[in-house]
């Protein structure tokens, strides 16, 4: 069903309109207005029953949008200006979000350390606990809790390498650290870090450093500067 034109009629008149169609036959303008109330009703109706229908879809309907008046979105009465028909629902634009809710999607996490977490109760094909009577199997979209931690913004690994040293030479032999660890203090990481909060965010070398000491990881300023350099 198309929407019927906007209308605005106050309920008084609706209600005095009822009152004249006691005493005598309606006139043309009388006959327009409550065939519209009618046609809205009807409308209405069909709106309800879809259950496709948001709430917010039917105020937008009804109301329009909260920045405009319903004098200035809905004229009519009998010397009535008619708007263009609303837009079906099913082409009505979703409003923006607002900003500053501080939600934000797991998709928008694209640094985060992903970390798979298996079922240890249900295997594929398991019978449900629920019912008794149906199996269970892995859904296509699993269940995402994103955890978010504070850390320093560079942080650090201490490898204990195991000594052994002979009681007669004296010759030492070291473990080796793990795979893709270098001998090198300072990965290049941290430079890239560095630089992007210095240069990018505007962190200054001291401020940095202090940060970076009160969280127990020292990087004084002047071997930052030297980082960066290099």
């Amino acid at each position: 069903m198309t929407p019927p034109p906007r209308m605005d009629i106050p309920m008084a008149e609706l209600e005095a309109l009822l009152e004249r169609a006691k005493a005598e036959p309606l006139s043309d303008a009388d006959y327009a207005t409550l065939k519209a109330a009618l046609t809205t009703l009807g409308y209405l109706t069909e709106l309800l029953e879809d259950r496709t229908t948001t709430l917010q879809r039917l105020r937008h309907l009804l109301f329009g949008a909260r920045t405009e008046t319903t004098r200035t979105v809905l004229p009519v009465a009998p010397a009535a200006e008619v708007e263009p028909a609303a837009a079906p629902p099913g082409d009505a634009v979703p409003p923006a979000p607002r900003p500053g809710h501080g939600r934000n999607g797991v998709q928008t996490y694209a640094g985060a350390r992903q970390v798979q977490v298996p079922h240890t109760t249900f295997q594929a094909g398991d019978r449900c606990p629920e019912c008794q009577k149906g199996k269970v199997y892995p859904q296509r979209e699993p269940a995402f809790l994103v955890r978010v931690v504070g850390q320093a913004p560079l942080g650090a690994t201490v490898y204990t390498l195991e000594r052994f040293r002979c009681n007669l030479c004296g010759e030492v032999f070291t473990a080796a650290p793990p795979a893709g660890v270098g001998r090198e203090k300072y990965d290049a990481s941290a430079g890239s870090m560095i630089a992007v909060l210095k240069y990018g965010s505007g962190v200054p070398f001291h401020r940095l450093a202090q940060l970076q000491g009160s969280l127990g990881i020292p990087v004084p300023a002047a071997t930052q500067w030297e980082i960066v350099a290099e």
